[in-house]
């Protein structure tokens, strides 16, 4: 962690120094007539974006939540591996797993063939593979998870918190216009209206979103006519795996999912209850917390839970669907309108919980979007970047939608469809291996676009796969020896990063190609470090670049490398020494081997502000650097506004 940088200041690093137009909070708080954005809704995918642009102060951005406060309990709790990658760039990672159940195995149950009536143990499967992440799969509840980004809005600059008790009511895009020309009205719990102008809405309220409805868009799909509870509890239990996260099917009386939370104590529990009629919704059963309880302890048997302490409950039915489209823009009018209205999360996909993708998937959503409109409402985007939004993440919503509808009929299915298929293995457990990468978030791979170049050189790096997650590994920090997570570098600050690794022999000296890499990038007018950067900013305000090598860090001199990885920056012109990094000999983890990079030629990795491979070059692929970056952002010029235009295509 880096601070210090504009001076010393006393206290907390994570509390940034107050923008001079951070707004009034409390009693002096009044609403603004017009904001840069507006976000709808206090869930997983409203937080993560209020998050991101709550650290620009060069615009306004507003979150309204209908609730008068912060939830405190229920709702989502799993925390896929991916996820947690994105808390590192954030700042939050380690504080979640400090606090959270780690996931290490899951285990699966079925009836005992010598006694159908009671369950036994089949099968257990490390639930994160080997080099899968660097990071665990969590379990914590939803409203800490809300907190920890509700601490960063209120740290950062703009001192962005919530407006509690305030909903949207409705919504008009005037086509006519480019001024803030979204209006919401937006309704108080007293029935009294306030009207906001807007650059940009983005509706996080949820399945019956009000913005989804207001541009005309519907959720399209089915549901399963299932009836599931869920419930937090604090019990004593004689099942010997309480504190593994289990998946148990019975003979005759339906399937539970166990989940152990934070805190050493807390567990949650999915349970089956009761098929539904087509036409049939779920409140007709009237069913409540004591059906799950009998229900679980039937389907438990021989085993049984003693309840405490119920916690929170829900009952609900599994329901998966989709819209057909996450902006404003209706089909046919891209190429000439850009968006102003998005939705995320479960505004415009809905599943079921048990596959524990749904607030992953939301956060997924708003990470994707956000550093877009932080790029054109800084003017460095056109834009017409913002249509990549629902090209990339409605893909990935449809898959999730698919896996996760195919997932919830196995869990569902009789017991005699989930038998062992062949001998080895029951149906479910072999499901959940099979899609152990999808689960922990990492099947998520962009299609070629400006965005993630097609013309990428794989064969450079095969273990970091163009359009996925750019996969960490452990590096040592050449200035200090410290040994560290390559990708934890990365924050949530809206920049690109260029990875350059080193070919052997290469040092970084005069002569090598780390050297004449960073002489261009830093001096030439066609370098996208140069093109992109206004006069007043830091070298590194837009691409940061980070240099590998795979010599040890002390045959490495500090001193010797270019100007471009020891910049001087901030207000005191001081120079960074965390630019470099080496390969970790002395672990024998060594990021070339782990990641298939070429140890001859080295290459350069381009990252997305999101964490995605973007591209793969060889280090002296200046042109092709320059022109897959000029798809995408626009040249600056000295004055800090943008000098021309450049269309981005999806």
């Amino acid at each position: 962690m880096q601070y210090y940088v504009d001076g010393f200041r006393p206290g907390d690093p994570d509390i940034k120094p107050a923008a001079t137009n951070a707004p009034a909070r409390g009693a002096a708080r009044v609403l603004p007539e017009e904001v840069d954005v507006l976000i709808a809704g206090c869930g997983p995918a409203g937080l993560c974006l209020a998050a991101q642009l709550a650290q620009h102060p060069e615009f306004t951005t507003m979150i309204v939540e209908p609730k008068p406060g912060p939830i405190e309990k229920g709702q989502a709790d799993g925390v896929n591996v991916r996820s947690m990658e994105m808390f590192q760039a954030f700042g939050f990672a380690d504080t979640v797993k400090r606090e959270a159940y780690w996931v290490n195995q899951t285990n699966f149950w079925m009836p005992d063939p010598a006694n159908p009536a009671h369950i036994r143990r089949v099968g257990r499967q490390q639930d994160v593979a080997d080099d899968q992440s660097e990071m665990p799969h969590t379990l914590m509840n939803q409203a800490r998870i809300h907190e920890l980004f509700l601490n960063v809005a209120r740290n950062a600059p703009t001192r962005l918190e919530p407006d509690y008790g305030l909903a949207v009511q409705t919504l008009e895009v005037d086509t006519t216009t480019e001024d803030h020309p979204v209006k919401v009205t937006l309704e108080r719990a007293d029935g009294t209206a306030h009207t906001v102008r807007a650059n940009y809405v983005v509706g996080a309220d949820g399945a019956r979103s009000n913005v989804r409805k207001a541009i005309g868009g519907q959720l399209h799909g089915d549901a399963a006519h299932q009836a599931w509870g869920v419930m937090d509890i604090l019990a004593n239990s004689d099942f010997p795996d309480i504190r593994m996260k289990n998946l148990i099917t019975s003979a005759t009386e339906g399937n539970v999912l166990i989940l152990p939370r934070e805190g050493g104590y807390l567990f949650r529990m999915y349970v089956e209850l009761d098929k539904l009629n087509p036409d049939e919704r779920v409140a007709n059963r009237n069913l409540d917390v004591s059906d799950m309880i009998a229900a679980a302890n039937r389907i438990m048997a021989p085993y049984s839970i003693d309840v405490k302490e119920v916690v929170w409950w829900s009952i609900y039915e599994i329901g998966h669907r989709l819209t057909d489209k996450f902006d404003d823009v209706p089909e046919g009018e891209t190429a000439t309108r850009n968006p102003r209205v998005f939705t995320a999360g479960d505004a415009c996909h809905t599943h079921s919980p048990k596959a524990g993708q749904g607030m992953n998937v939301s956060m997924g959503d708003t990470f994707n979007l956000g550093w877009k409109l932080v790029s054109v409402l800084k003017g460095r985007s056109d834009p017409s970047l913002l249509h990549s939004y629902t090209a990339e993440r409605r893909t990935e919503a449809k898959r999730l939608v698919e896996t996760d509808h195919k997932w919830a009929r196995i869990m569902s299915a009789p017991v005699g469809e989930s038998e062992l298929d062949g001998g080895d293995m029951p149906r479910f457990q072999k499901h959940f291996i099979q899609n152990l990468e999808f689960t922990g978030g990492l099947a998520v791979q962009y299609d070629s676009s400006a965005l993630t170049s097609g013309d990428a050189r794989q064969s450079l790096a095969t273990g970091e796969p163009i359009g996925k997650r750019f996969h960490s590994a452990p590096v040592v920090r050449v200035a200090d020896a410290m040994t560290m997570q390559l990708g934890h570098v990365a924050e949530a600050d809206g920049r690109w990063r260029i990875y350059a690794f080193a070919g052997e022999g290469d040092d970084g000296t005069q002569g090598g190609e780390i050297a004449a890499l960073c002489d261009w990038l830093e001096t030439d007018p066609a370098s996208p470090v140069v093109r992109y950067r206004r006069a007043d900013e830091d070298i590194d305000a837009v691409i940061d670049l980070r240099a590998i090598f795979q010599q040890s860090f002390d045959r490495i001199e500090h001193n010797a490398l270019p100007s471009l990885l020891r910049p001087e920056t901030g207000a005191l012109g001081l120079r960074d020494f965390e630019k470099a990094f080496c390969v970790d000999h002395k672990s024998g983890h060594d990021i070339y081997d782990m990641r298939g990079i070429d140890r001859a030629k080295g290459c350069m990795i381009v990252v997305r502000p999101d964490q995605y491979v973007a591209h793969i070059l060889p280090l002296d692929a200046y042109g092709d650097l320059a022109a897959f970056f000029a798809g995408i952002l626009l040249p600056q010029d000295n004055a800090g506004a943008p000098s021309e235009l450049s269309a981005v295509s999806a």
